[in-house]
């Protein structure tokens, strides 16, 4: 019996915030990055993912470098920190109440995001959400390689590795939901049968207007 998909974009709709924007900034806090470089660029491919201008494999290759460069269980003491002190903060009661809403009515509940699964994976634990897409870094030999591993689920890619999650899952999106902020996820939020936008950047904002779709805060 097919079940019916609640799917969440993560940055700016579940968070009040952009947690891959935010794991550049806490890395130039600690000083593990050359922080002035690093966050001049960080708000440079941020102001570009705003703008719908990203390019996906350029901003890879820039905030996959670290995890190269660190050990595993180093990144994972550094993100635990990360969660306390930049992820707490952007959950808010209405996030949280959207989530359980849909787990109460028996919906699967699946998280699609651009942000790699490194900095993701830890935040979809703790809205005790199990299925996750996401950008997946390469390991080779416990390590990161810096390197993507199949394709970002970004734009076009979300659909694409959406289909493949159904298809591995036996799933279909009928009845399906999907919660949004961006103009970046136009491709999913037309393919579901109810697009919902989330505090949307204008691009998206105008978009749904157009086409008479639900506009709601999680803030």
């Amino acid at each position: 019996m097919d079940m019916t998909l609640a799917i969440f974009d993560l940055d700016n709709t579940l968070l009040s915030g952009d947690s891959d924007y935010l794991w550049g900034e806490f890395l130039c806090e600690r000083n593990i990055v050359d922080s002035v470089r690093y966050r001049e660029k960080n708000r440079q491919f941020f102001e570009a993912y705003e703008s719908g201008t990203l390019d996906i494999m350029e901003f890879l290759e820039f905030s996959l470098e670290p995890l190269s460069r660190n050990d595993p269980k180093q990144l994972a003491k550094w993100h635990a920190e990360f969660m306390d002190e930049k992820i707490e903060p952007l959950i808010t009661d209405k996030a949280r109440r959207l989530v359980e809403q849909h787990r109460e009515k028996g919906d699967i509940l699946l998280i699609v995001t651009a942000t790699n699964s490194f900095v993701t994976r830890p935040i979809a634990s703790r809205f005790g959400i199990d299925h996750l897409i996401a950008t997946e870094p390469e390991i080779v030999a416990g390590r990161y390689t810096g390197h993507v591993f199949g394709e970002p689920s970004f734009r076009e890619g979300k659909v694409r590795r959406l289909r493949q999650w159904l298809g591995r899952h036996g799933e279909t999106l009928a009845g399906s939901t999907f919660y949004s902020d961006s103009h970046n996820d136009l491709p999913l939020l037309e393919l579901v049968d109810s697009p919902v936008a989330v505090d949307p950047d204008e691009t998206l904002k105008s978009a749904a207007e157009l086409r008479g779709w639900p506009i709601i805060s999680l803030r």
